[in-house]
């Protein structure tokens, strides 16, 4: 049986999430890749026990997440209770429902039978009581919104979730969601959006500062932008990449062009001069304010996790590093 690392709680920043109670780490392990049915168990396990021994105590999932769907959600459900069964009080689960789960009219979206359906199938593969944050992972354009809120109410209210949160809602979206939530007196504490240096939707949306008004945290998926801010593609791409197997859905080969290169050279060289890599200066910048939580992060090897928890050594950022990134960022996107 796993033995934790006893000094895990010692280097790991917690940030508090929007004007809740709950605490994150500003690193948390995404299972989106790598946690699937065609993956390696063991290695599952050691990254799991290997992020938890770092202080990362939140581990985000989707009902959808393998391939095949579902079958993240079994392994993680197999190493909780092999492994970390004893430190589940420690452990900040989420999991998500919003994209095709199973055949007919019912197995998508943001119906009321849909969403709660989809928790309870979540929490058997898990082999969990609860989840800590329950998701509605997109919005659903043909679903009143009032009804895909009152489900998520409803789980909470039911004792299958603690805390309820949105993803790729808009702003628009968002405040529309807020308002019933917040009558309902349901803990709407988490917004999860993709977001990094060279994704800012957020900001331009007004989301983010429209969370941070409401008391909402941020936690940010994609903040390496599918490894693009990393050193991995600066010599080309690699045979063994998401990119080159062509199963990266938001980096494809095209939009690696030699502007795009330049851009992250010069990013890489700017990370040199603070004493970080590409990718530790990246998640850095996104929690250099108190508008975003914690980062997401994926990874095939606890190497990787590793590594990225490093960023958290050095949050701060001069002005004249601010303005440089922007520099590079603009200059650098094609037209």
């Amino acid at each position: 049986m796993y033995c934790a690392n006893s000094a895990r709680y010692s280097e790991m920043k917690y940030n508090r999430v929007g004007k809740s109670g709950l605490k994150l780490p500003a690193v948390s392990l995404g299972l989106w890749h790598n946690f699937g049915g065609i993956n390696n168990i063991s290695n599952m396990k050691a990254m799991v026990t290997g992020a938890f021994d770092l202080g990362i105590t939140h581990f985000d999932l989707a009902n959808n997440y393998g391939p095949p769907p579902g079958s993240a959600e079994e392994n993680f459900g197999k190493i909780l209770s092999e492994e970390l069964c004893s430190y589940r009080d420690e452990i900040i689960i989420s999991s998500k429902a919003g994209y095709t789960m199973w055949d007919g009219p019912y197995g998508d979206f943001g119906s009321r039978k849909y969403i709660i359906a989809s928790l309870d199938q979540s929490l058997k593969r898990m082999g969990l009581e609860y989840v800590d944050i329950f998701y509605h992972h997109r919005p659903d354009p043909e679903t009143p919104i009032e009804e895909s809120m009152l489900a998520l109410d409803a789980t909470v209210r039911q004792g299958k979730a603690l805390y309820v949160g949105l993803s790729n809602y808009n702003r628009e979206q968002t405040k529309a969601a807020y308002n019933i939530l917040k009558e309902l007196k349901t803990p709407f504490i988490i917004h999860q959006d993709r977001y990094s240096i060279l994704d800012r939707w957020i900001e331009d949306d007004g989301l983010k500062d429209y969370a941070y008004e409401i008391g909402v945290g941020i936690i940010a998926f994609s903040p390496l932008a599918q490894g693009m801010l990393t050193d991995r593609y600066l010599n080309g791409i690699p045979d063994d990449s998401r990119v080159a197997r062509g199963i990266s859905n938001h980096m494809q080969k095209e939009k690696l062009t030699d502007r795009q290169i330049a851009m992250i050279t010069k990013l890489n060289n700017l990370a040199q001069n603070r004493g970080q890599t590409l990718a530790e200066m990246s998640l850095a910048w996104i929690l250099k304010d108190q508008k975003v939580a914690s980062v997401l992060v994926g990874a095939s090897k606890v190497s990787q996790i590793e590594d990225n928890v490093k960023c958290i050594n050095k949050l701060d950022f001069s002005e004249d590093e601010i303005k440089a990134i922007d520099k590079i960022v603009y200059e650098g996107k094609d037209k």
